[in-house]
């Protein structure tokens, strides 16, 4: 600490670069839930457009299936209505078994701190500290109550989520989507 100043009384953001000034920056205080990364993963899933044409390939054959077996034996077989629904359920069930994996994961180290700053994003617990530059981000997509960041590897493996509900005061959506277009685009 130089002589003559304190830093006592000040609630400035650090990163590992530099002290980013907490008028540019937005805190997001929030408690991670299965439903911020089930967002995260239909966001995801709708960028990378394959997910919906397996699902949809999957339960095509799956009622095809079911189809001619039962037109072919005239009535409707249990074992085909079993592959059936065992098929719908997984469909269904599979993103959401994927959330609860995750919250498992991450959802043990309390309250989350994510402050995005024109730095990148810091992301703080009382167990680890994550930071990441803007560079990491291939663009964001804003929902009804989440703004979810992509990765930029072709598979897409890293989202973060940043639930608006984190937000305390007013201006901080507005001033963190401003950010967030100056940073990295919109997909």
């Amino acid at each position: 600490m130089a002589e003559g100043h304190s830093d006592q009384g000040t609630n400035n953001v650090e990163t590992s670069d530099n002290v980013v000034d907490e008028r540019t920056a937005v805190e997001l205080v929030y408690q991670p839930q299965s439903a911020d990364t089930l967002v995260a993963l239909r966001v995801r899933e709708r960028i990378k457009r394959v997910g919906p044409l397996l699902r949809g390939a999957f339960l095509f054959l799956a009622v095809g299936n079911w189809l001619l077996t039962t037109v072919a034996h005239g009535s409707v077989e249990v074992f085909s209505t079993a592959l059936l629904l065992v098929v719908v359920l997984l469909l269904w069930g599979y993103p959401r078994i994927q959330a609860a994996q995750v919250q498992r994961l991450v959802g043990w180290q309390g309250e989350y701190r994510a402050t995005v700053s024109p730095a990148g994003i810091t992301c703080r617990t009382a167990h680890s500290t994550l930071i990441q530059k803007w560079s990491v981000f291939q663009g964001y997509r804003e929902t009804a109550d989440h703004f979810v960041l992509l990765s930029r590897d072709p598979n897409i493996l890293c989202l973060d989520v940043l639930p608006k509900r984190g937000a305390h005061e007013a201006g901080d959506l507005e001033r963190l989507r401003a950010i967030l277009d100056q940073y990295t685009p919109r997909v």
